[in-house]
């Protein structure tokens, strides 16, 4: 009972930064789940719990979604994320969580690469990257320091940033789901497990969109950075332990 109450608080903070950044959930909940459930188990646990999140972003931004920019990206982004969970799938524990680990660390010079250099995208280049980010998310499951960045070089900024990114995700997370679970990959206390989260982090979502004002650009760059370098050094030491 006590681990369950301290997912629900997690999620409820998890889903509160995610709603205020754009993305984060996943990064902070990914080595508490590892740590709880053991990596293979925490992937599938964390995308149920991520398509809850994922609503709880999107509706509460529900009118300002640009919907040519979600199905660009989604198109393949969709199958890309369903083929990047079955390779989760055959991959060992350990290969998974240094992936994890080693991936969110990438990710810090990876997205100030890409702002650095004001990078500029059209919808045709955003399927592209959209298969290659479906694909990684699979894998990794937390993409979003990447996917950010590619929808606001798209031209998408505050709400609709927000919610364009949440409702891709949120297609994305639906074809992991249904990859897992036909695979026999999401037991019935597994699911229950996803959905505690997952409800935990749309109420954060609700407050996060309450305080996604008043955070500057420089405070965003920087919650996002110690986020990426806490959680994957905490990921690779479980991979070495």
């Amino acid at each position: 009972m006590t681990g369950y109450i301290f997912l629900l608080l997690a999620g409820v903070a998890a889903g509160t930064l995610s709603g205020v950044v754009g993305t984060g959930g996943s990064i902070v909940l990914m080595p508490i789940l590892v740590y709880q459930f053991g990596p293979q188990q925490a992937v599938p646990i964390m995308a149920i719990a991520a398509v809850l999140g994922n609503i709880g972003k999107a509706v509460a931004w529900w009118r300002e979604v640009d919907w040519r920019a979600f199905w660009a990206y989604a198109v393949l982004g969709v199958p890309g994320a369903a083929l990047g969970a079955r390779t989760l799938l055959v991959l060992p524990p350990a290969v998974v969580e240094t992936m994890l680990g080693g991936f969110f660390l990438l990710m810090i010079p990876g997205r100030r690469w890409m702002q650095a250099r004001d990078i500029r995208i059209r919808y045709w280049q955003m399927a592209v990257i959209g298969g290659l980010i479906g694909y990684l998310s699979g894998i990794v499951l937390s993409t979003g320091p990447l996917s950010i960045p590619a929808f606001l070089a798209i031209g998408l900024t505050k709400g609709a940033l927000i919610s364009t990114e949440a409702a891709a995700s949120l297609a994305l997370m639906i074809a992991k789901v249904a990859t897992f679970q036909q695979a026999g990959a999401l037991p019935g206390p597994m699911i229950l497990q996803g959905l505690i989260v997952g409800g935990s982090m749309m109420v954060g979502a609700y407050f996060g969109k309450q305080v996604m004002a008043r955070i500057s650009l420089k405070v965003f760059e920087n919650v996002m950075d110690v986020m990426l370098f806490c959680s994957g050094m905490a990921l690779l030491w479980t991979a070495v332990k």
